[in-house]
């Protein structure tokens, strides 16, 4: 009989089984989400944080366009961008570098802000990369800049139930000024900055070292035609003043800054252009007892933005 058995247990048929928990068990879970997805994972940490960083940003960045790429060459220009919050997306260490000190700051501090990935390179791809400039085996990527739409500046005013006070350069081509106005709109409330798409100073390296940071917060939006953006501040109720050595109203008589205001000013030598000085409804002089002919911009935006912001305290 228990031969028997034996011979039969080889046929087929319905047979007390494991109703195919088994099998499934053996079935693979899909591909392994990236790190920026699994729970617990330094990347998910930096992505979450970048994700609420972005929620409480009141504008949205890009609407007005974006810069080209830029590279910072150099072992001191690197680790100053670094330590100042540049943004950056790759630091390119050349093979076989002398290590100094700077170079292992640079190392220690792209590892500590996360986000900025190490590539090392040879010498020949870095002189290549950089035009032969003297990069001493140091390269930063620095990625575009995002620019605002001027229209957002009113939208970020408006979410903060303020009015508007906003700069706008004309003519300003020095990325430093451009960063230390970014800096003082930061210091007194403003809602940010406007610059014409040519021929002026971009949001580059030395503008976000010069605004100290306050750049990450304060957005700068960029214009294809900086006296049309005037007149549609105009007609959404802002007053628009000019910055002018021979302005007619003097600063300390402007009541408009305790209302919506979009300050204008020129670059240093040759102030305002014709057709954005007659966009303007004021042209205003900054008292000067010490006889100096002029002010740059990060300086007369400075002085007129604090007058505002104590009209309205």
């Amino acid at each position: 009989m228990a031969a028997n058995n034996r011979r039969m247990s080889g046929k087929k048929g319905a047979q007390v089984g494991s109703g195919g928990q088994r099998r499934r068990g053996l079935e693979g879970r899909g591909p392994t989400p990236p790190a920026e997805m699994r729970k617990g994972h330094k990347k998910n940490r930096i992505a979450n944080a970048k994700a609420k960083q972005a929620v409480r940003r009141p504008v949205a960045r890009g609407r007005g366009g974006k810069s080209a790429s830029e590279l910072v060459v150099g072992r001191n220009p690197v680790v100053e961008a670094l330590r100042e919050g540049v943004p950056a997306s790759t630091l390119y260490v050349q093979q076989f570098i002398d290590n100094d000190e700077r170079v292992r700051e640079a190392l220690q501090l792209a590892a500590e802000r996360g986000g900025i990935n190490l590539m090392e390179a040879p010498r020949p791809e870095l002189d290549r990369m950089t035009n032969g400039l003297n990069h001493q085996g140091l390269v930063l990527q620095v990625p575009p800049y995002e620019y605002a739409h001027p229209e957002d500046l009113l939208d970020a005013a408006a979410d903060e139930g303020a009015d508007p006070l906003l700069v706008a350069l004309d003519g300003v081509t020095d990325p430093r000024n451009l960063g230390a106005v970014v800096r003082s709109v930061s210091a007194f409330g403003g809602h940010g900055v406007v610059v014409p798409e040519r021929r002026s100073a971009g949001m580059t390296a030395g503008a976000w070292k010069t605004s100290a940071g306050t750049a990450a917060r304060t957005p700068v939006a960029r214009a294809t035609n900086l006296t049309r953006a005037l007149e549609a501040y105009k007609k959404a109720g802002l007053t628009v003043v000019g910055l002018a050595a021979d302005g007619e109203v003097e600063l300390g008589d402007l009541e408009a800054l305790e209302g919506p205001v979009a300050i204008v000013v020129g670059s240093e030598g040759k102030g305002l252009s014709r057709l954005v000085g007659e966009t303007c409804d004021y042209r205003v002089r900054i008292p000067m007892p010490g006889g100096a002919e002029s002010l740059n911009a990060g300086v007369a935006a400075g002085i007129v933005l604090y007058e505002a912001a104590r009209r309205r305290g």
